[in-house]
């Protein structure tokens, strides 16, 4: 792909203020009428020799105790867990296969006063817990089961 000086420039120009390749190609077609594929765009850069900066996410660490878990699916084929916990309990299960993006392991639990949740460890090593009522705190007996009875149910899986 040949460009004159002035798009020359002007490229060079987008990628130094921190245009990705796909905005690159989109202004070429916007500003100048060109219309170069994606790996056209990306041999032009690396002919002019500049560098596409790599946009860091900024991530707080505590986001991820605050994400929404997505709803857990039913396995085809396997009964439900239970609804509710055995004898006023805490019961916890341990999701089979994986649907929460980052997640190493996770599942779900019911506490003594019916109230269900989510939690998950992602590759960090982070826990996450959302309760279906937003601000929902077990009782401090119910926490002591549910680390209890998580430990125990991963411990059996290997984790």
């Amino acid at each position: 792909m040949t460009l004159t000086e002035e798009q020359t420039a002007a490229v060079r120009q987008w990628v130094a203020d921190g245009a990705s390749l796909s905005e690159v190609q989109q202004r070429l077609r916007a500003e100048f009428g060109l219309h170069p594929t994606f790996f056209d765009v990306r041999m032009l850069v690396m002919d002019l020799g500049v560098q596409v900066k790599d946009r860091v996410a900024q991530v707080n660490a505590d986001d991820v105790t605050k994400a929404k878990l997505p709803p857990k699916p039913a396995e085809p084929g396997t009964p439900p867990p239970p609804a509710e916990p055995a004898s006023g309990g805490v019961s916890v299960t341990v999701d089979t296969i994986q649907t929460i993006p980052g997640a190493l392991v996770s599942g779900s639990a019911v506490f003594s006063d019916g109230v269900k949740a989510r939690w998950y460890f992602d590759q960090m090593g982070r826990f996450a817990f959302e309760p279906e009522l937003p601000g929902y705190h077990p009782t401090p007996e119910d926490s002591r089961t549910f680390q209890q009875t998580l430990q125990r149910e991963l411990s059996t899986r290997g984790y």
